[in-house]
């Protein structure tokens, strides 16, 4: 059984994918808590909708690194998190929450790495790269979590079709729908293989 930790900085609508599938699959998964770098965003609501506890813990919270890594590192042991996700996290997890969990954390990201990773590719920057690139086609992927941005080793991906009249918000929006399609695929085919 996978006890996950969602990671997210905004809307949350992966999040709420997730969930509903977890619940309407059956998938053998529960999302324990729910943490957010941003006060504002709206997985917390989000996620206290469902029931799920929500915490908002921020670097900006703590006066040095150790502490707030510690504070993360507490909160998953004290919710018995054995799986993390991020799913539009946009801060880089620090190394020692990696090693704790290794190949135990997965991203979501919003093109086809290889291609259009990296650090400042999120968000409409990736779709806009991927259009400037004069591409065929973008999609999203979800990838094992290193100590290097989007990096780790891919577990899946989905394809989109980029049209001629693309624009970076219509690429978004359809990256976005097949996101969360990909991401309770992959999360079932976890819970299978385990």
């Amino acid at each position: 059984m996978l006890n996950i930790a969602v990671f997210a900085s905004g809307r949350g609508s992966n999040f709420e994918a997730l969930q509903r599938a977890i619940v309407e699959q059956n998938i053998s998964a529960s999302i324990v808590v729910v943490i957010s770098n941003n006060s504002s965003s709206g997985v917390l609501t989000l996620a206290q909708s469902f029931g799920i506890p929500a915490l908002h813990i921020s670097q900006r919270q703590y006066s040095d690194t150790k502490l707030f890594r510690q504070k993360v590192l507490d909160t998953l042991s004290a919710f018995n998190v054995n799986f993390i996700v991020l799913a539009g996290y946009m801060k880089m997890l620090d190394a020692e929450i990696i090693r704790t969990f290794p190949d135990k954390i997965i991203n979501i990201h919003p093109a086809l790495l290889p291609k259009f990773g990296g650090e400042g590719m999120y968000g409409m920057n990736v779709h806009r790269a991927v259009i400037d690139a004069h591409e065929k086609e973008s999609g999203a992927t979800v990838h094992y979590v290193n100590e290097a941005y989007d990096e780790g080793r891919i577990i899946g991906q989905q394809r989109v079709d980029v049209s001629q009249n693309e624009t970076p918000e219509s690429l978004a929006a359809k990256v976005l729908a097949v996101e969360h399609q990909l991401l309770p695929r992959v999360i079932k085919m976890l819970t299978e293989k385990n």
